[in-house]
C-alpha cells in the first residue's frame, strides 16, 4: 500500500463516500470490483492451494459482486466453485448485477449451503456497512460453519461484524483471513472483530489517495509513534532533572502501597526527573524500606496537602492506585483541579455517586487524564455505557468531551479520545498485559510524559503505546514489577 494510505481508518460510511466520488471522477467502479475479486481469489489460492471447492456465500449488495468476481477468477484457475446467493438473483442491480451475469454457473441459495471437507468459504455476504441483526437464515450458515472448522475468507469484514463498532450483530463468521480494501475500518481493529477478521490483508485497488483524504472526516486512527512522536521531549544535552518534571504518585495506607511503588517506578523509568512518593504518614516506614532512587513525602489529609501544593513546581500527579476509594480522594482532586492529573483506579470509583463532580472540575486546557477499565468507566460514565447505539470510540469520544479529560478506555482494544474529538485505537499491547498491577504501571507512564511537558491527549496516547512495548518486552508470564523496569522513553 502506497501514499500512507494503509494506516488511515476511514469509517463505513466514509468509505460509501469515497466509492460513490471515485465514480463520480470517473472511475470505472466495475474495475474496482474486479481487481477487488481477483485479490480474494488470489488469497484463497495463496493460502489455501489444496482446496477442493471454494464455497462462495454472495449477499445482496457489492459485496456480493466481489465475491461473483472471486469465485469467476477461482473457476478460470479451476478450482471447483460454487455460488450460494441470499435472496434472489435477479435483485441484484448495478455492478453485483452484471458480476453474477458474468458468472458462468447458476448460483443455489445460500441456505442450502451445506460444508464439507476441502471446503474454503470465501464470506461475500455483507461488508463493513451492516447496521442490523443478520437474518436468521445467514445465522444458520454461520453457526454451520463454525460447527466444521471450515476455512473462512472474509471479504471486507467476516458477516456478523459492525464496521463501525467492531460488535457482533446477532452472529458472525469466524474468519481465517480477510481482504479488504485501500484501508482499514474500525472494525477491523475493535473487539471482537479485531478477533474475528484473522490475518488481515489490505488491497490497493485504485481508488486515489486523494480521494480517499479527502472524505476523511473524523480524527479516527491507529496509535502509533507518527501520531505523537513530535510532543514528546527532546534529547537535548542541556536538560536536567528539573526540566524532566518532578511527578508524585499517591500512596494509599500502609497495607497498600504496592500499587503506588509500581506507578512511582515507571514514572522514573518514563523520564520523569524526580518521583515522589505521597503517603499518609503510617505508609511512609513501608514505602522508604522499598524505595532508594523514588523520594517520600508524609502528606496525611486535605491540610497537608494544601500546604504542600504552595510548591508551584509540583505540577503532575497520580492518584488512585491503591489510594482507597471514599471522600478523602474527592477532597484530593478538588485541590488538583489546576494541576496535572491521572486519575486511575480507586481515584475514579471515589466519584461513582458524584461523576458530576469530577467532570466539573477540570476546565479550560485539558490536563486531566482520566483511565478506566469497562467497569470503571460504567461507574463515572452510566448513561454513556448504557447506550447501545454508540461503539467504544464513540462513548470514549463523548466521556472526552464531557469531563474535558483525556479519555484512555481500557481494554484488549483500548480507546484514547480526546476532548477535541480524536481517537485512537491501541493494538500493540499483548494478552498478558492483562495481570494485576498492569493498570498501575500505565498511569506512572502517562504521569511521567505530562510531566516533562506533554499534552494531556499525546502523553496518554504515547504511554498506552510505551505500556505495550513493555509488554513485548517481559513476555509472558510477566507480573507488574517487571512490567515496570521494562518501560523505555521513545
Amino acid at each position: 500500500m502506497t501514499d500512507g494510505i494503509f494506516k488511515l481508518l476511514l469509517t463505513p460510511e466514509e468509505m460509501t463516500a469515497v466509492d460513490a466520488k471515485a465514480a463520480d471522477s470517473g472511475i470505472d467502479s466495475y474495475a474496482l470490483m474486479e481487481r477487488a475479486g481477483e485479490a480474494v481469489a488470489a488469497t484463497l489460492l495463496r493460502h489455501f492451494p489444496a482446496v477442493l471447492r471454494a464455497a462462495v456465500l454472495c449477499g445482496p449488495g457489492n459485496n456480493g459482486g466481489d465475491g461473483y468476481v472471486a469465485a469467476r477468477h477461482l473457476n478460470e484457475s479451476g478450482v471447483v466453485v460454487d455460488v450460494f446467493q441470499m435472496g434472489e438473483p435477479t435483485r441484484l442491480k448495478g455492478d453485483a448485477a452484471r458480476a453474477r451475469d458474468n458468472f458462468p454457473a447458476a448460483p443455489q441459495p445460500l441456505e442450502s449451503y451445506q460444508p464439507r471437507n476441502g471446503d474454503v468459504v470465501i464470506d461475500a455476504i455483507f461488508g463493513a456497512g451492516l447496521a442490523r441483526n443478520v437474518p436468521a437464515g445467514v445465522r444458520d450458515v454461520i453457526e454451520r460453519v463454525d460447527r466444521t472448522k471450515v476455512p473462512v475468507i472474509a471479504v471486507d469484514l467476516p458477516s456478523g461484524v459492525d464496521g463501525r463498532t467492531g460488535s457482533v450483530r446477532g452472529a458472525a463468521f469466524v474468519a481465517n483471513r480477510t481482504v479488504t480494501f485501500m484501508t482499514r475500518k474500525p472494525g477491523h481493529l475493535l473487539m471482537p472483530g479485531r478477533e474475528l477478521c484473522g490475518e488481515l490483508e489490505v488491497f490497493d485497488i485504485g481508488i486515489p489517495g486523494r480521494i480517499i483524504r479527502a472524505e476523511k472526516k473524523q480524527q479516527i486512527a491507529e496509535n502509533g509513534p507518527e501520531l505523537w512522536r513530535q510532543a514528546l521531549p527532546s534529547n537535548r544535552l542541556g536538560t536536567h532533572k528539573y526540566k524532566r518534571g518532578h511527578l508524585v504518585v499517591f500512596s494509599g495506607e500502609a497495607s497498600k502501597t504496592g500499587a503506588a511503588r509500581m506507578s512511582a517506578m515507571a514514572g522514573l523509568k518514563a523520564g520523569a526527573g524526580l518521583v515522589t512518593i505521597a503517603a499518609p504518614k503510617d505508609a511512609v516506614g513501608e514505602n522508604a524500606a522499598h524505595l532508594t532512587a523514588i523520594m517520600l513525602h508524609a502528606i496525611e489529609d486535605e491540610a497537608a496537602l494544601s500546604d504542600w501544593l504552595h510548591d508551584e513546581r509540583l505540577q503532575t500527579f497520580v492518584l488512585g492506585p491503591g489510594f482507597g476509594v471514599g471522600e478523602k480522594a474527592r477532597r484530593f482532586v478538588a485541590l488538583l483541579s489546576e494541576r496535572q492529573l491521572v486519575l486511575d483506579a480507586d481515584g475514579l470509583s471515589s466519584f461513582k455517586d458524584a461523576p458530576e463532580e469530577l467532570c466539573s472540575r477540570f476546565s479550560g486546557k485539558p490536563r486531566l487524564v482520566i483511565t478506566p477499565h469497562e467497569g470503571e468507566f460504567s461507574r463515572v460514565f452510566p448513561d454513556i455505557a448504557a447506550d447501545t447505539a454508540m461503539g467504544k470510540i464513540e462513548k470514549a469520544q463523548a466521556a472526552a468531551a464531557r469531563a474535558n479529560a483525556a479519555i484512555v478506555y481500557k481494554g484488549a482494544d483500548t480507546v484514547i479520545a480526546s476532548p477535541d474529538g480524536r481517537a485512537y485505537i491501541n493494538t500493540n499491547a499483548p494478552v498478558w498485559l492483562a495481570t494485576a498491577g498492569s493498570g498501575d504501571v500505565l498511569a506512572g507512564i502517562i504521569g511521567a510524559l505530562m510531566a516533562q511537558g506533554v499534552p494531556a491527549f499525546e502523553a496518554a496516547a504515547a504511554g498506552v503505546y510505551m505500556h505495550g512495548e513493555a509488554g513485548l518486552l517481559a513476555g509472558k508470564g510477566l507480573t507488574a514489577e517487571e512490567l515496570a523496569m521494562q518501560v523505555r522513553p521513545l
